[in-house]
């Protein structure tokens, strides 16, 4: 027992050394009492490439911040010396948009968690060998600031350039620097300085193609002047903004129109940077924010997407489920119906508060978060699998499941699930119909997942009541369970026909397990096309920009395997008929984004839409550089029309 213990723990340790050791295209880790930090590169060779990407990244404890370029009352950001480092050039440092934190009754502007700060090297002799060496002070603050210093060495040999583990990590942070907007769809009105003195500041008008949510405010230089957190009002459904940040006491060096000065704009994973010069603006008082209209109006979303999701292909496998269910209360006492059907929407309801936790709490951890994502999990996928083909045979008479006591009652004579079973079908159902996107569903959910814990419960509540509103009206009303036909022996036929109908889900459920455990990614599509059809490409969001500048029309989709709403837009409208015609002429490029296994780059895009859960397909083009957000469900004249509108001509059809 003794040795055994001694073989565990020389094991325990060994793993632990050999995970924190130096990956390819990293440098070790430096530990201390607020993270660890560490230099990577995106690939573990030089190549001939004249420039090199790095990344510095940080994994801080929780409670800790580092500070922005920026960093507000107080504090400064991370100060970077290269020397000693060879075959290099002046590295060019990169910032992600900040989040704003309150320390000690002060503003400030930084980093929690997990970041990387993008770092751009000349290289002074392309294909050489390439020796970095980095000495990094920086300021981590919890309830006491603490100034850390870190000394990093990364080698990268001569030879052909291969993309190292930390490539997507990169990108993912390079995605989240702020841009003139156009991406994102956002754009600045105009700048205004307003009032005089103490008094000052600084009001930004801002338009979205989106809605936005919680948008935030960050001025530079510091020396003009430090600004409080600011004030926001929406209008136009959340499309336009007026945001003011006022001037902090005593910190005003100059009068905000005398020079220009940079504003960045967050909200959530959109950002834009714009250098202005304010103009003169009148001191009319700022518009109450419009935070509870718009709340109100995305509660009334979710419902109606809720309640429209059971109308969705990807819900239909479990109509199987809730047929039977009914059927079997032909004749039966009210009160019992009533109680049932409350019985069923409750497990939907609670069910969504569930995945609301489980949402905040990957969201609070830093991870990405969208809807349907449990289904890029190959041991769910498999557990579902099995769930289902075990549904499927009970239904074809294969053998009888026989629940548990406490879950079956027949004080009429009749089998009849109890209270907890019918609860535990309507959870059932839940998960059966997660892997889909209904009409107001993303917009609820994309709203709900950029906001707080309190916004996401509300928002997924209202989600579980819209879905389980047959549910409460066939409670409110009993009598039409009632009038069903009674159980007999043509029940049989029915349950061998829905039993397929589930047989045909666990095989999907399967097939999507195999593309899980499968190493390539690539599509069918783009090896070898059929004449006249879609021939996708990869996805790749860096060179979008690239062919729209030389006139190409982009048409992006963002799909995934048990993404049922996905293929039922490619077989309905995208790969067939005009539409298809379209994608298929010069000038046009087909891009497809695969999110059936975890992809934070493809997590990342989505976000910066201000959306969580997919289909999402959008259209960039001459007419249209920050793309053209298309509907959930595709229809051809929409297709259509946005790629006229993309390619700059008006839509002829």
């Amino acid at each position: 027992m003794r040795l055994f213990l001694r073989l565990v723990v020389a094991a325990i340790v060994f793993a632990t050394a050999a995970a924190r050791a130096a990956e390819p295209g990293a440098s070790d880790w430096a530990d201390n009492e607020a993270g660890r930090l560490r230099l990577v590169a995106a690939a573990t060779a030089m190549g001939d490439s004249p420039r090199l990407a790095l990344g510095l990244h940080f994994a801080l404890e929780p409670g800790w911040k580092i500070y922005w370029r920026t960093p507000g009352d107080a504090g400064y950001p991370p100060k970077l010396d290269w020397a000693g480092s060879s075959n290099i050039g002046t590295p060019e440092l990169s910032w992600p948009a900040p989040k704003r934190f309150e320390l000690a009754g002060l503003q400030n502007h930084g980093y929690g968690g997990e970041v990387i700060l993008p770092v751009t090297v000349p290289v002074a002799k392309p294909g050489q060998p390439v020796r970095l060496a980095l000495a990094v002070d920086y300021l981590a603050c919890a309830q006491i600031c603490v100034p850390m210093a870190a000394k990093l060495a990364l080698a990268l040999p001569a030879g052909p350039a291969s993309p190292s583990a930390f490539v997507h990590d990169i990108g993912r942070f390079a995605a989240l620097v702020p841009g003139d907007g156009a991406r994102h769809g956002l754009a600045v009105e105009r700048l205004e300085a307003v009032g005089e003195g103490e008094q000052s500041r600084l009001r930004l008008t801002l338009s979205a193609a989106e809605p936005l949510t919680q948008p935030d405010l960050f001025v530079e230089p510091p020396e003009v002047a430090n600004f409080d957190a600011p004030r926001v009002a929406l209008s136009e459904g959340g499309r336009r903004a007026v945001i003011e940040a006022p001037v902090v006491a005593g910190t005003l060096q100059r009068p905000l129109a005398a020079g220009p000065v940079t504003v960045t704009v967050v909200d959530g994973l959109r950002a834009l940077e714009a250098t202005l010069t304010p103009l003169p603006g009148a001191a009319a008082p700022l518009p109450e924010p419009a935070g509870l209209p718009t709340l109100a109006a995305m509660l009334a979303a979710a419902l109606l997407g809720g309640f429209i999701l059971n109308l969705m292909p990807c819900v239909l496998p479990v109509l199987s489920i809730k047929v039977l269910g009914v059927l079997s209360y032909g004749g039966a006492e009210r009160g019992h119906i009533r109680a049932a059907f409350l019985a069923s929407a409750a497990g939907i309801v609670v069910s969504f508060l569930a995945l609301a936790g489980l949402a905040a709490g990957l969201k609070a951890a830093g991870h990405a978060v969208g809807w349907g994502i449990q289904f890029q999990e190959p041991l769910f996928l498999a557990a579902l699998a099995a769930i289902v083909a075990l549904f499927a045979a009970n239904l074809w008479g294969l053998f009888e499941i026989r629940l548990p006591g406490f879950l079956m009652s027949g004080g009429d004579g009749r089998a009849h699930h109890t209270l907890l079973g019918h609860f535990l079908s309507g959870a059932f159902a839940t998960v059966l119909a997660t892997p889909c996107s209904a009409p107001f569903l993303g917009t609820a959910v994309a709203f709900a997942l950029s906001r707080g814990p309190a916004e996401i419960g509300a928002i997924f509540a209202a989600l579980g009541i819209g879905m389980a509103a047959p549910y409460l009206l066939v409670a409110a009303w009993p009598e039409a369970a009632r009038r069903l036909p009674r159980p007999g022996p043509w029940m049989v036929t029915l349950r061998k026909g829905l039993g397929l109908a589930l047989a045909l889900t666990a095989l999907w459920l399967l097939t999507v397990l195999g593309t899980q455990l499968t190493a390539g990614d690539a599509p069918p599509e783009a090896a070898a096309p059929e004449p006249g059809a879609v021939a996708w490409v990869p996805f790749d969001a860096t060179a979008i920009s690239g062919m729209v500048a030389a006139g190409t029309v982009v048409f992006v989709d963002v799909t995934a395997d048990w993404c049922i709403t996905c293929k039922v837009n490619k077989a309905a409208v995208v790969e067939r008929g005009e539409v298809a015609r379209r994608l298929a002429e010069p000038g046009m490029v087909a891009m497809r984004a695969d999110w059936t296994r975890r992809d934070d780059a493809i997590a990342a895009y989505l976000a910066s839409f201000g959306r969580y859960g997919i289909p999402f397909n959008v259209v960039y083009g001459p007419g249209a550089a920050g793309g053209i957000v298309l509907s959930e469900l595709l229809t051809e004249a929409e297709v259509l029309a946005a790629l006229d509108r993309a390619a700059g001509r008006t839509a002829m059809r």
